[in-house]
């Protein structure tokens, strides 16, 4: 991404670090076709990600219906659950599917543990001490489990704990979805260099 990023800036002078990375219409194309303008009425796609890195595989594509992304903030959720092992499937996707929690709840990064459980008023030591074993796929002790029960962490979010594998840190997420929403600004901008 960083080299096509650099072609890009090349052919359009353009400063990839300018770019916004709130722009409306760069994020609308993640949920319609919209800001792309494609006039084809039988085109094949419902929102205007393909080609565009970590959001046009059949994968998240088919993750962007279940959560019809409008935030960078549920774009850096995204990259998490897609990064993950059990993070999406059989895990956060159950959850919002069922109306159990919101895209705001569930777990997509690794941060995302410790800082809820923080927020839920664990010392923040044990809360990182859970996110470690958690991430790193081992078994919660039946003390902290009861600590989390204790401290009023739902039943859904220790499962979700106990079903997940393996979890991206958040940092990684946001920089991936950084570089995804650039190239984003390029195809509705710039299409034809886009294209090229």
């Amino acid at each position: 991404v960083p080299q096509l990023i650099r072609h890009l800036q090349v052919m359009t002078d353009v400063d990839p670090m300018g770019i916004p990375l709130d722009d409306k219409e760069t994020l609308s194309i993640f949920t319609s076709l919209d800001a792309l303008k494609i006039k084809n009425e039988n085109y094949r796609f419902t929102h205007g990600t393909y080609a565009i890195p970590e959001f046009g595989t059949n994968f998240t594509r088919a993750m962007l219906d279940d959560i019809h992304p409008t935030t960078v903030s549920a774009l850096i959720k995204m990259s998490g659950f897609s990064h993950g092992t059990d993070v999406w499937t059989n895990n956060a996707q159950d959850l919002l599917r069922n109306g159990t929690a919101t895209i705001d709840e569930v777990i997509s990064c690794r941060d995302d543990i410790m800082n809820f459980l923080i927020k839920k008023g664990l010392p923040n030591g044990d809360a990182f001490k859970i996110m470690e074993i958690v991430r790193k796929n081992r078994v919660l002790s039946e003390d902290q489990l009861q600590m989390m029960k204790d401290h009023g962490v739902p039943d859904w979010y220790i499962w979700s704990c106990e079903t997940l594998k393996y979890m991206f840190p958040r940092a990684h997420a946001a920089a991936y979805v950084m570089m995804s929403i650039r190239m984003a600004w390029f195809k509705v901008n710039y299409p034809e260099a886009f294209y090229a």
